[in-house]
């Protein structure tokens, strides 16, 4: 078994070397993107502390349902785990998969340095402009250190009464709001940023 381990563990390391290595280097020479989607490490940055939680949490919450009768200890200490790994990782999933619904198709094109917001759904340019804006809600979390305090979204308020919400799940909108602070942006806290 280890003749067979030793091996495979050199072939990873050598494999995430070459992965690294040719990141760093592509990095040089690519310019960053001014174009936010919903993307698979945005997604990992946000659910890895409550999908974390949820992979120490789970197999203790198995032995409800594979394991025999349970003492009253056992029971009360099984249910007070099951609080707090549902407690974490349940509003962050949930916001998670409320954003997605509502982004999965959004683009966002934002250089401040041009003057340029646009919002792309479906592909298509939603048309606005920096006057259009009547007022912009910006909503954070109220805690910094909660599973789910990096869920936060921009609700752009438009003259002809569209509304357009802009989330987390694009990319961090901290520059956004403040790039919008002229236009009657109305910060707001809640313990949950749902929608």
């Amino acid at each position: 078994m280890l003749a067979l381990l030793r091996p495979l563990l050199e072939i990873s390391g050598v494999v995430l070397l070459l992965i690294f290595g040719l990141r760093v280097v592509t990095g040089f020479f690519t310019r960053a993107s001014r174009v936010y989607r919903p993307t698979f490490v945005r997604q990992f940055y946000l659910l890895f502390w409550p999908l974390l939680c949820l992979g120490v949490g789970l197999p203790f919450l198995a032995s409800f349902f594979f394991f025999g009768p349970l003492s009253g200890y056992e029971l009360v200490l099984l249910t007070a785990v099951a609080a707090v790994v549902l407690g974490f990782a349940a509003p962050a999933l949930g916001l998670h998969a409320q954003y997605y619904v509502r982004n999965v198709h959004t683009a966002l094109v934002f250089e401040p340095k041009q003057n340029v917001l646009e919002v792309y759904e479906n592909q298509v340019r939603v048309p606005f402009a920096k006057s259009d804006l009547v007022r912009v809600e910006w909503v954070t979390c109220v805690s910094p250190r909660l599973f789910w305090s990096n869920y936060h979204f921009l609700r752009l308020h438009l003259r002809d009464g569209r509304t357009i919400t802009l989330t987390a799940l694009l990319t961090n909108l901290m520059p956004v709001a403040e790039f919008l602070r002229n236009a009657n942006v109305e910060p707001k806290q809640r313990w949950f940023c749902f929608l």
